[in-house]
């Protein structure tokens, strides 16, 4: 039997779903309370806020991989109470009286959970509310799981007095079988406790903190998914696992059931829109390899997703005992050498440079919970709006249908594992962890992984950020690629790389930058730009709390910076880098260095500049180092810490009483730098005698690392000044009219002089020509 939703060219859940949610309104209207609901007064809201109902907060269907038709969505009005934490937690301790309501699924810290409180790590959240089994639902001899999506951090749940389970993790999806706890008629009590440590241990919570600011957010606590209920038969599909191969035309899927698979058959059928385009039969749950000619392939220009109807029978009788449907997308990525030789990312055999934002999935309102199905879908609309293909999922995991749109829509994702427990320098070793924090770091790990493995969006795994709570790095790095060997590993993100991993991901403020190109991994910039602008009525706070990277004061100035650094991302791809990730997605608290504002009611960076990012998905050409820097090899100038004569810059100027010494000049504690010779003063002054190559030049870029304020010379002339500091290499487009001072064969002086007033230090110049492709 073909439903509804499987009609059209991809799996579409709008209208079974619809009738899904009318069916839930009819479960909710069993909740009595709900009438006088509203939200807390928050510092900003978003539209969405005012759609908010607190008799079906967040009605969709939550898990659209693995899909039934009957389910009931608990999300509403539950009571809640804040208590001292217990030392054991069993009935005898159900509070006396509740506080209050709170509307489920909205974290306690939030404005839509109708409280906007916080619970500290000596505390204990209750909720409570009561719900009813409809009767075909027992009639038809069902068994009913209890789902959570998400809870932050440590749940213990009672259905009726009785502890139905417990689960440690604020970003996996957890469920129980409660069908023994339930009474034979009537109403069901379920009463759920959480504990959330927060930053005051090791726990993983990404950018969660008792005392936000900076780059660090508003904790979170407790329920912040929907909690639903689910009727399945005894013998049940509890879980697919699909795995395409474009190159053998195949999507192979394993099921896994709630009872063994003993002389048991499944059976798949899987469908191009209306078109049956592969069936296969396996029997005691053994894989299914579905054969489908010449497969359309997903990618984010064309997200082709296939329907797949998983049905499990009894083998003896052929009876059908369950069905579930999802859907899969047919693409690969991997690494491989571009036709010059360059390391890549290929998408389905072909090299695609990813560009997009680290997206960090927090809402004003709702903090980590979106408050519509509609506002978490916009922001992937709006990534695409601005022709970017990829996002980053910065250390925080979202609900089930986030992931369902970046695959409906097209939007490449790598996925962050959240952070915790200690942190540790650019040059530090890793962190020994404690057992407890170790043995819970690989079972999160490992259940995110399984979660969110079947989505064809998740392209890159991402097990550590710039070193929080990184150890046994190349050890977790082998593990995730042997548990996914479908998709890239990240090794790690920014900072403390340990030489393994897919990928060699630089971190460079405002960047752009590059590590050199390498045999075995590929060069990719994981987080640059952080250019920001605080907008009056559209900020978290008003006050100088509000940053970015590098602010800005109006938005024409912002866009002009960005711009730039767009303009200097593409002689870097040329030079081999193959993916850059642009921060962020949106303002968040008082980081405004978002595309948008935290309430997503502006557009700061304007979406013209998609004109800018497909450039940089079409063939990059080549670079050719003009001048080299000493980022690879030291390079010999003249220099001086003394205030030189007047004309130190120009080419008659006798520079034979300053030192000789190899670059890069400043200290070693600076970020990208590669120091030859000390420089810890407040100024310098270089040169250095270059004899240009017979070549044509044109598309010149000054490839350049200063910490501070620089000024760079050709002959005398004064060709580039710029302030503040990079963290590593970066190239800035030379105006055509400069690039004219430099000619074939000619001999001249390159002069810098760079300034310093706190921190580290760093100079070092060079010259690079970008090819295009022939």
């Amino acid at each position: 039997m073909r439903f509804s939703c499987w009609t059209g060219k991809y799996f579409n859940h709008s209208s079974t779903l619809l009738a899904v949610a009318m069916t839930t309104a009819v479960l909710y209207s069993m909740q009595a309370h709900a009438v006088d609901w509203h939200p807390a007064k928050g510092p900003l809201m978003t539209r969405w806020a005012e759609q908010v109902s607190a008799k079906a907060p967040l009605p969709e269907y939550p898990r659209p991989q693995l899909v039934r038709e009957r389910w009931q969505n608990l999300n509403g009005l539950w009571e809640y109470a804040i208590l001292p934490r217990a030392a054991v937690i069993n009935a005898e301790q159900f509070p006396k009286a509740y506080a209050g309501q709170i509307l489920v699924p909205f974290p306690i810290e939030s404005a839509l959970s109708g409280v906007m409180k916080s619970v500290q790590p000596d505390q204990s959240l209750w909720y409570r509310r009561s719900f009813t089994i409809p009767e075909k639902w027992r009639t038809d001899n069902q068994r009913l799981l209890l789902h959570f999506g998400a809870v932050d951090w440590h749940a213990v749940i009672f259905v009726n007095g009785h502890q139905a389970g417990e689960h440690r993790g604020g970003f996996n999806s957890f469920s129980f079988d409660i069908t023994p706890l339930l009474k034979p008629t009537g109403e069901n009590e379920l009463v759920v406790v959480v504990t959330d440590p927060t930053d005051s241990t090791w726990i993983p919570r990404g950018k969660q903190v008792l005392k936000p600011g900076g780059i660090f957010y508003t904790a979170v606590t407790g329920i912040w998914q929907t909690v639903w209920l689910e009727p399945v038969p005894p013998h049940a599909l509890d879980k697919l696992v699909l795995t395409p191969d474009i190159d053998a035309g195949t999507l192979e899927i394993r099921t896994l059931g709630s009872t063994p698979f003993e002389n048991k058959q499944t059976r798949v059928k899987v469908y191009a829109g209306n078109q049956l385009a592969g069936t296969a039969t396996a029997k005691n749950g053994e894989p299914l390899l579905v054969k489908i000619a010449n497969p359309q392939l997903w990618s984010p220009d064309q997200p082709f997703l296939y329907d797949v109807v998983v049905t499990l029978h009894d083998a003896a009788t052929g009876q059908q005992l369950d069905e579930v449907r999802s859907y899969a997308g047919m693409r690969k990525v991997h690494v491989a050498p571009d036709q010059h030789g360059i390391n890549r990312i290929f998408l389905n055999n072909t090299p695609l440079f990813q560009y997009g934002p680290l997206d960090q999935g927090w809402w004003p309102d709702g903090l980590y919970t979106a408050p519509t199905d509609e506002a978490l879908k916009y922001d992937i609309e709006i990534t695409k709006k601005y022709a970017m293909n990829m996002c980053r999922k910065h250390v925080k995991v979202e609900p089930a249908r986030w992931y369902y749109w970046c695959d409906k829509l097209g939007l490449l994702v790598w996925q962050d594992m959240p952070s915790g427990d200690k942190s540790i320098g650019p040059n530090d070793p890793d962190i020994e962890r404690s057992v407890e924090s170790e043995q819970n770091f690989r079972q999160e790990w490992s259940g995110i992984i399984d979660q969110l493995r079947n989505h064809p969006s998740i392209v890159v795994w991402v097990p550590f950020n710039e070193g929080w709570g990184q150890f046994k790095t190349n050890e977790l790095l082998a593990w995730t690629k042997s548990f996914d060997p479908t998709r890239l590993v990240d090794g790690p993100s920014g900072w403390t790389d340990r030489g393994a991993g897919d990928l060699h991901d630089m971190h460079n403020y405002p960047g752009p930058g590059m590590f050199p190109i390498s045999k075995n991994r590929v060069s990719v910039l994981g987080e640059f730009g952080g250019l920001g602008l605080p907008l009056e009525n559209h900020v978290w706070v008003n006050d100088k709390a509000n940053w970015g990277y590098r602010n800005f004061q109006t938005k024409e100035e912002l866009n002009a910076a960005y711009e730039q650094l767009i303009l200097k991302l593409r002689p870097l791809v040329a030079a081999g880098l193959s993916a850059a990730v642009y921060t962020q997605t949106t303002d968040v608290e008082v980081e405004v260095n978002g595309l948008m504002t935290y309430d997503r009611a502006v557009l700061k960076i304007s979406p013209e500049h998609a004109r800018l990012h497909k450039l940089l998905y079409a063939d990059p050409g080549q670079t050719r180092t003009v001048i080299p820097t000493s980022e690879q090899a030291p390079q010999t100038w003249r220099y001086t810490f003394t205030p030189p004569a007047e004309g130190w810059e120009t080419a008659k100027f006798d520079d034979q009483q300053w030192a000789s010494g190899p670059g890069g000049f400043g200290t070693q504690e600076t970020p990208g730098a590669v120091v030859k010779t000390e420089w810890n003063g407040k100024q310098i002054w270089l040169r250095r005698e270059i004899k240009l190559g017979p070549e044509p030049l044109s598309d010149l870029y000054l490839a350049i690392h200063h910490d501070e304020d620089a000024t760079v010379y050709w002959n005398g002339q004064k060709i580039w000044h710029g302030t503040g500091w990079t963290t590593g290499y970066t190239l800035v487009p030379l105006s055509a009219e400069i690039a004219k001072q430099f000619q074939p064969g000619q001999t001249g002086v390159l002069a810098v002089t760079c300034q310093q007033t706190t921190g580290g230090q760093y100079i070092d110049v060079g010259l690079v020509q970008l090819q295009p492709a022939k």
